[in-house]
């Protein structure tokens, strides 16, 4: 475990920092995947808000 003697001899402990890496663009498969999950998301969402829609409606 990585540490510094202080002033005074205290130790102070680190954290271990993780590897930094630069992040690659999504390929063109993910975009679609991306793009049909939004779409099926929307969906999902907008047909639960009908459903609340017309439940709250009829009572």
């Amino acid at each position: 475990m990585p540490y510094t003697n202080e002033e005074g001899g205290l130790l102070n402990n680190f954290a271990r920092e993780p590897k930094i890496y630069q992040a690659e663009a999504p390929t063109e498969g993910q975009k679609r995947t991306y793009l049909l999950l939004g779409i099926v998301a929307t969906v999902l969402v907008g047909g639960l808000i009908l459903v609340a829609f017309f439940v709250s409606k009829s009572s």
